[in-house]
């Protein structure tokens, strides 16, 4: 019998350093939900974001989570948790709490309970924000030795924001993330401009839903799903649009549906990427096993922070390496 479970949750408010611009908008903090599951002998935490893009608030998240206190105390597990919450940010904070709290129980490293092997330490991406041309130029100067770049684009003037970064850091391998603001009239002229730059991937280029001129064009670059692949059942209408996936835990709503993510897209032939919401340590820690399959990795999110949680991870060299148990797992 599952033994019952206690919860404790708190916001957290986590400055960035600077600020971090994409197509949508620019923040300036980080706001995360920190959810503790304890059955009185061991505890597991997971962290999420709340994503305003995926209709989610602080409050909702919160409702979401404190909804599964009652079913908690009464010993609902992992596995019943995945059909006991939609996915999203809250069902990835109680999840990824469930397999920290999994390894402190069987004081086994988080990648033998899931019978993965152990994971190692791979390369981020890091990220330039949306900018006017020069401004992003300096940051890539300042981040060129780097040995992957991430460029949020999506605004008019891409072509100049990408031509400008490249000069600024000719040597690092960059992707793009337009986060849905390109449409059909600027499609082929920033694709040329990505090309000519010698980009490699780009994600999300047009709306979720309203992309199907990707299917309908030669595709210069690999594409990346991001905001239109969440969980397993997303990867249907990927189908003739899309080379790769951008798996994150938040959409798919844990680390247990983005193994699954993992697994189906590869079985689908699409490249895995594996990225993040902008959050501390503790959030990234989970993701790291996923990363061991993924042939790109943008888990820089703790870089753009101001100050990362005790016990964050270690970056180093353009690396990222697997968290601590005294972090997580």
């Amino acid at each position: 019998m599952n033994l019952p479970l206690a919860l404790a949750l708190a916001v957290e408010h986590w400055p960035i350093a600077g600020s971090f611009g994409i197509s949508r908008g620019i923040k300036t903090e980080a706001v995360t939900v920190v959810a503790e599951l304890s059955d009185g002998m061991a505890r597991g935490r997971g962290e999420c974001v709340p994503y305003a893009r995926y209709g989610e608030t602080v409050d909702s998240v919160m409702a979401q989570i404190n909804a599964m206190r009652l079913r908690l105390n009464g010993g609902l597990d992992r596995q019943a948790l995945q059909t006991a919450m939609p996915p999203g940010a809250a069902r990835n904070a109680l999840d990824c709490a469930f397999w920290d709290l999994e390894a402190k129980r069987s004081n086994r490293p988080v990648h033998e309970v899931a019978e993965l092997p152990a994971p190692r330490a791979v390369t981020t991406a890091y990220t330039v924000s949306l900018a006017a041309p020069d401004a992003m130029a300096k940051a890539a100067k300042e981040a060129s030795s780097r040995a992957l770049l991430k460029i949020k684009l999506g605004g008019e003037g891409d072509p100049a924001r990408i031509a400008a970064v490249r000069a600024a850091a000719p040597k690092a391998i960059l992707i793009v993330d337009a986060n849905e603001g390109w449409n059909e009239a600027n499609l082929v002229a920033n694709f040329a401009a990505c090309a000519e730059a010698g980009v490699v991937l780009v994600e999300q280029p047009l709306p979720e839903g309203r992309d199907q001129a990707l299917a309908q064009m030669q595709r210069p670059i690999p594409v990346c799903a991001d905001e239109s692949i969440h969980d397993r059942s997303s990867l249907l209408a990927l189908a003739g649009k899309y080379d790769a996936v951008n798996v994150k835990l938040d959409k798919a709503g844990g680390l247990t549906e983005a193994l699954a993510v993992v697994a189906e897209a590869q079985r689908q032939d699409y490249t895995i990427m594996v990225g993040c919401m902008v959050a501390t340590s503790l959030a990234m820690a989970p993701a790291i096993l996923l990363a061991q399959q993924a042939r790109f990795v943008d888990l820089d999110g703790p870089l753009l922070l101001s100050i990362d949680r005790a016990h964050g991870l270690r970056y180093g060299d353009s690396l990222v390496f697997p968290p601590s148990p005294s972090l997580w797992g």
